[in-house]
Parts: C-alpha cells; structure tokens; sequence
C-alpha cells in the first residue's frame, strides 16, 4: 500500500557501491552518557581510572535506560559536560586511548545464548546499550517488551533508508545478510511473535534479494520492494505500507500489534545476545559535496567529527554546512569536536551553495506543504500559529502528530522554517498540557481532601 504525501528528494546515494571500512583506532574518544531516548545512566568511572574496551562507563538507572561502554582501553581524562551532537555541552567521558585495545575481562558471552528465556535476552540487550540505530535511539529491550495489554503479533524489519545521501544500512544488508536475518529471528524470539515483514525501498533490490538469500528456514519473513519515497522509513508510513494498518494519531506501533526494528539494530541485538558485546561502534556514511573522500565507515562511538573527517581527506574550502544524518531530519553541527554517537546514521558534508538558508518569507497559502504533509497536517495553519506564539490552539491542530520529516519545509515556496516552529509549538503544547493535567491533579486532591473533612 501507499501512504499519502511525502515528496522525491534528489537522492544522492553514490555511496551504495562503497564497501564498509573499519576505521583505524583514535587516540581519543568522548562517549557522552546521554546517547539514546530516555533517563541517562549513572557515572561509573571518575577522572584518572584505567579502562577497558567494552567496560561500562555507566549503568542504567532504570527501566528506560541503558549503559554507555569504552569503545577502547585507556585513561579517563575528564568526566565532564563536554559538546554534544544536540548542540549544547552534555556529561561525557572522555577517554585517552593507551593503543592497545585491551578487551574488558568481565565480558563473558552467554554459553548457550539460543536456550536463553525472553526476560534473560532483554536482559543482556539492555545490558548491552543497544538502541534503535535509525537515528530515534529509543533503548531496544523496552521495544521489546510490550505491556501485557497489547497483543504484538508482527516484527516489522526497517530496511528503507530514506534518507537522501545515507547508504550505511544498505552496505549492512548487503556485507552483514547473515547476521541482519539471524537479529531478525532472536528480536521475534523475545517478542514471541511468528511473523516478521521487511521492508525495503525499491532503490535497493540487491539488499532485498540478499536477506532473502539469508533468510534462516526457521524465520518466516515476507520480502517487500517498497516505493521510493520519503518518508517511507518513519515508523507510521512503513506499518501502512507493508500490512495496511493505522497508527492512531496519539498512538504507538504496538497500537495496531507492531513493532519496529532498524536492520542495524538487528544486528547490535544479536552481537549483543551471541557474543556479548557491547554497542561501541556503528556503521555511519561519510558524504556530500564538500568531503573529499566518501566512505561508509564502522566507527566506534565517541570518535571526534574532526578525526572521522581527516580520514575522508577532509572537508573542502567551500563547505557551508556538516550534519549529523540526512539532509532531511538531520542535526546541523556547529562544532568540529563533536563526538559521533550510537544514533549517527552519517556525516553529511554540504557545499555553501547546497546548504539550505530559510527566508522566513511570507506564507503564500499555495498548499503545497499541505499535499507534501505524509501525517494529513495543515502545516501552513500550524507554522502560522507557532509564529504568532498562539501555542495553546495547536492541540486542535494536532501538532503531537508531526514527525518533524521536512516535507512539507523541502517544498514550501518562500522557505519558511516549518519544522523549527513546530518543534518548538511541540515544547510548548506539551508545557500546556503538564500545566493543566497538574491542575487536575491539585483540583482532584483538594476535592478529595473537602469530602473527607
């Protein structure tokens, strides 16, 4: 089936043919704390302590949360609010590599991982740090565990990759088939379901036919070329398209008995589960205009954008802008120092003229935005009413329902900054609601307190 909406982006994906490349050890890495959705975990290492690759650098500090590893052995320089890809310092650790990429003696893979229980293999997941690898980083084992009130009956494999420019998971289905199926069938495991879906943009027939190749006789998957279209990765748009269900505005994918894994993702799980090994590292395109030598690269998280840039060959003179992702949803970087972290799909390098500059100009009412909108949004009523601070009328609009994709600012004629008001309408709506359901919440107590006097 195919969703409304959405728009055809130039695609840009001259790296396919690029073979995945380890990159060499740094000298340093910075691994900040906080690297997924959710509660960061608590410190475990102070400033001098020796460390080694694959030891915990924190611990969850509940259910929605999950430790940070050293991507090598070596000395703790700093534990400190250093810079982070989100564009404000966040508490890191950063850590001076000793060379010798001394693995961690508590790693201990299970002895039979594939007679471990359901509760056991969410348990290593989490103890693991794996998080969805297509850019949300929400923590794996609590996808995994759906509440008893929703009956989970499918496993959806997100191999679309929708994003302008990225490439990384598609070298992963191709060079890891193996080990994306073999994920595919533990995550369906844990989940206890019987059927799995996967989904694969129809750029990418060869990543299609080589899972399928791949594919185990014990995981039934059924194989799906889907349209090119952007955003035919977001959760929501892939359900629809692959079994014709609807997300509920408000809801989940376990709304409608799914949920949703990255191909990458599958793969952490298994390494994870099989081999007990942490998720240090990543597979991340390098590209754009303006880097001079394009890579998919296996990075281990924490390494510094500057260094993963000298590798390429470093930028050119005429590079306008580096993001962290796409050039859609990605996160513009202001700072060379950043580290590379578990969500960072790829490093995209546009030239001055390629990077986008919005005008801010004057809604011309044409809606394109409107027909561009894959959610059913009126982004041309909702951008108007962020802009004039109006944030308490954006509930009738419901504007909880955007998923932030840039379509709808990828075709707006005067180049408004669509997605920047609405991420802001979202804090603020969100500020609106806590304030009223605390009032409840008060009003509900002092009833409560007057029938008992």
């Amino acid at each position: 089936m195919k969703f409304s909406g959405g728009v055809h982006p130039a695609y840009h994906k001259d790296t396919a043919g690029l073979q995945i490349e380890a990159m060499p050890l740094l000298h340093r890495y910075v691994v900040p704390i906080a690297q997924h959705l959710g509660a960061p975990g608590k410190v475990l290492v102070a400033k001098g302590d020796r460390v080694a690759r694959w030891q915990p650098l924190s611990e969850p500090v509940g259910f929605v949360s999950v430790p940070v590893h050293a991507p090598t052995s070596g000395t703790v320089k700093q534990v400190a609010a250093l810079p982070h890809p989100l564009g404000r310092p966040m508490l890191a650790v950063e850590i001076e590599s000793d060379g010798e990429d001394r693995p961690w003696e508590g790693l201990a893979p299970p002895a039979d991982w594939r007679r471990l229980e359901s509760a056991e293999l969410r348990r290593a997941i989490q103890a693991a740090g794996v998080v969805g690898m297509g850019g949300a980083t929400f923590p794996t084992h609590v996808k995994l565990s759906p509440p008893a009130e929703k009956k989970v009956d499918l496993l959806i494999l997100n191999g679309a990759e929708c994003e302008p420019y990225l490439t990384a998971d598609h070298r992963v289905m191709l060079e890891q088939a193996a080990e994306v199926m073999e994920g595919l069938g533990l995550m369906m495991r844990v989940l206890g379901v019987t059927r799995a879906c996967v989904g694969i943009e129809s750029n990418k027939p060869d990543a299609l036919e080589a899972l399928r190749r791949a594919c185990p006789p014990d995981v039934a998957a059924e194989f799906t070329l889907l349209e090119t279209k952007y955003p035919q990765g977001s959760e929501k748009h892939l359900i629809y398209a692959l079994c014709g269900r609807r997300v509920p505005p408000g809801g989940l994918p376990m709304d409608v008995g799914c949920v949703v894994q990255n191909v990458g993702t599958a793969v952490a799980c298994l390494e994870a589960v099989r081999d007990g090994l942490p998720m240090t590292e990543r597979v991340a395109t390098v590209t754009g205009a303006a880097i001079n030598v394009p890579h998919n690269l296996r990075v281990r998280v924490g390494a510094p954008l500057l260094d993963v840039l000298a590798h390429c060959g470093g930028v050119t003179p005429d590079v306008g802008k580096v993001i962290f992702g796409g050039p859609m949803m990605g996160i513009g970087q202001f700072d060379m120092d950043v580290p590379l972290i578990k969500g960072t799909s790829g490093v995209l390098c546009l030239r001055d003229d390629e990077a986008a500059r919005f005008e801010g100009g004057p809604c011309i009412r044409c809606g394109a935005c409107v027909d561009a909108c894959p959610m059913g949004l009126v982004p041309s009523a909702m951008g108007l009413i962020a802009e004039r601070f109006r944030f308490e009328e954006l509930g009738d609009w419901h504007v909880l329902d955007c998923i932030e994709c840039g379509s709808c600012a990828y075709v707006c004629p005067s180049r408004r900054p669509l997605v920047q008001h609405f991420k802001r309408g979202k804090a603020e709506w969100r500020e609106i609601l806590d304030g009223r359901r605390a009032k409840a919440e008060r009003e509900a107590e002092r009833q409560s307190a007057a029938a008992k006097a």
